[in-house]
C-alpha cells in the first residue's frame, strides 16, 4: 500500500461495525488508522491498520492522531449506561471527538446511527443517537453523511448470536407480546459498503441501510431455531415478563442480553426503514451458511466495550 494514498480514520476499527467498515476501505486500497480504546494485537486486522487512541480526555492526542485524514468514519457508542458513563457523557464525548477532526483539517465525517433516532423519543439510546446526529450538522466540518442502519447482523453480532445461544440451550425460548411487529436485518458488510460510499461524496445527506427484507420478530426467531437446529419450544409473554427474563439470563452470564430501550424499539418498529432498500444481503442466505457455529459461543457486551 502507498504512503500516499488516503487515509481514513474508523473509530473501532477493531470492534464490530467499524471493522467491517475498515476492511471495506483496506480492500479499497486506502490506508486505515483506528481510534480505539486499546490496541488489539490478535485482532486480523491489526497488522494492517495504525493505531490511534481514543481518548477523550486528551484532545490534543486525538487531533494528532486524525491530522492528516481526509475523512473520520465514526461509530463510537454504547449499547447503554453503565457505571459512571452516562448518554450525556457519550454525548459530550462525540462533540470532543467532532471538534478534534475539524481542528485536525478532516474534510468529511460518515457518523454510523440508527434508524428511528428522534430527538423527542420516550427512549433515551434513539433520542441521543439523534442529538449525535445534530452534533455531527453542526461540527464545522466541509461536510458529512449519517447512515442510519437497521438491525445490524454478522459474526460476533450480540442480539442474534445470543438469541441462538439461549434457543440452544433453554426448552423455552420467550417471545415478547405478538411478535408480529417487524424488524429488517441489514448485513455488516452492506453497511460497511454503504459507509464507505458515502465517504467519497461530497454532499451532506443523511440516508438508512436497511437489507432486503422486513420480516415480523417471531418469524426471525423461528429462521434463527431452524437455521442453528434449536428444539426449543416458542412461546409468548408480556414484554415485561420477556425482559425479566432476559434480565435474570442476564445476571447469570454477568451481562446484558438485551435492554428495555432495544425491546422498546424493536417492538415499535424503530429498525424498520421507510426508503427503498438500500442492502442487498439477505438474512436467510447468510443464516444458512453460518447457523451451524452460531449461538455455540455467548457473545459479551461486557468484555467487548466495558472490559
Amino acid at each position: 500500500m502507498s504512503a500516499a494514498a488516503p487515509v481514513s480514520v474508523v473509530t473501532g476499527a477493531f470492534s464490530y461495525t467499524g471493522s467491517h467498515i475498515a476492511a471495506r476501505l483496506l480492500a479499497d486500497g486506502e490506508r486505515v488508522r483506528t481510534l480505539s480504546r486499546r490496541p488489539a494485537t490478535t485482532h486480523p486486522l491489526s497488522a494492517r491498520v495504525e493505531y490511534g487512541a481514543l481518548q477523550f480526555a486528551d484532545p490534543d492526542r486525538l487531533r494528532a492522531d486524525l491530522r492528516g485524514a481526509t475523512t473520520l468514519y465514526n461509530t463510537y457508542w454504547i449499547r447503554f449506561p453503565r457505571g459512571a458513563t452516562t448518554w450525556d457523557d457519550v454525548l459530550r464525548n462525540t462533540r470532543v471527538l467532532l471538534r478534534a477532526a475539524a481542528e485536525a483539517g478532516v474534510r468529511r465525517v460518515v457518523h454510523v446511527s440508527v434508524t428511528g433516532a428522534r430527538e423527542d423519543s420516550p427512549l433515551p439510546y434513539y433520542a441521543f443517537k439523534a442529538r449525535a446526529e445534530r452534533a455531527v450538522r453542526e461540527a464545522g466540518l466541509e461536510s458529512h453523511a449519517i447512515l442510519r442502519p437497521t438491525l445490524v447482523f454478522a459474526r460476533g453480532d450480540v442480539l442474534l448470536n445470543n438469541v441462538a445461544w439461549l434457543l440452544r440451550r433453554l426448552p423455552v425460548f420467550v417471545i415478547p407480546g405478538t411478535g408480529a411487529y417487524r424488524v429488517q436485518p441489514v448485513a455488516a458488510e452492506d453497511v460497511a459498503e454503504l459507509a464507505v460510499a458515502l465517504g467519497r461524496h461530497e454532499a451532506d445527506t443523511t440516508a438508512d441501510a436497511a437489507g432486503p427484507d422486513a420480516l415480523p420478530f417471531a418469524a426471525l426467531v423461528r429462521m434463527v431455531r431452524a437455521a442453528t437446529g434449536a428444539r426449543c419450544r416458542l412461546v409468548h409473554a408480556s414484554p415485561r415478563v420477556a425482559l425479566a427474563l432476559a434480565g435474570a439470563a442476564g445476571v447469570v452470564r454477568g451481562d446484558a442480553l438485551v435492554t428495555g430501550d432495544e425491546l422498546a424499539g424493536v417492538m415499535a418498529e424503530l429498525l424498520v426503514s421507510a426508503d427503498p432498500p438500500a442492502g442487498r444481503r439477505r438474512l436467510g442466505d447468510w443464516l444458512a451458511a453460518e447457523g451451524p457455529a452460531l449461538g455455540r459461543v455467548f457473545v459479551s457486551e461486557r468484555d467487548r466495550n466495558w472490559s
